[in-house]
């Protein structure tokens, strides 16, 4: 099993600036992605930023240029770095960890989940 604690989260005015934090810890692997999705209301959770273990970043179209996805193997920790936020980032953001352990020829995975954070972008 794999443990996820977030921290950031809270209230910001558009144009403004947050930064989420993700530890890790337990069962963790070699082979992995870490990141972050969403959800509004209604809607399906949706992939923000991730970043693997050899370091290939992702991000949905929408956040590019705004958000930066980082992490700290010391600390098996991920950021995400939120700039310019607008109205329509406001959700619920949800920590993942995604591992993938190679054992007799197959290729298992499993997915691990934080309990969310809110992030309100309002003036």
């Amino acid at each position: 099993q794999v443990q996820l604690v977030e921290s950031g989260g809270g209230l910001v005015q558009p144009g403004g600036s947050m930064r989420l934090a993700c530890a890790a810890s337990g069962s963790l692997v070699s082979t992995y992605s870490m990141g972050w999705y969403r959800q509004t209301p209604g809607r399906q959770r949706v992939l923000v930023a991730t970043i693997s273990s050899g370091g290939t970043i992702n991000y949905r179209d929408s956040v590019k240029g705004r958000f930066a996805i980082s992490k700290d193997d010391a600390k098996n920790t991920v950021y995400l770095q939120m700039d310019s936020l607008k109205p329509e980032d406001t959700a619920v953001y949800y920590c993942n960890y995604h591992s993938l352990v190679a054992r007799e020829g197959k290729v298992y995975e499993n997915d691990y989940w934080g309990r969310g954070t809110q992030v309100t972008v309002s003036s």
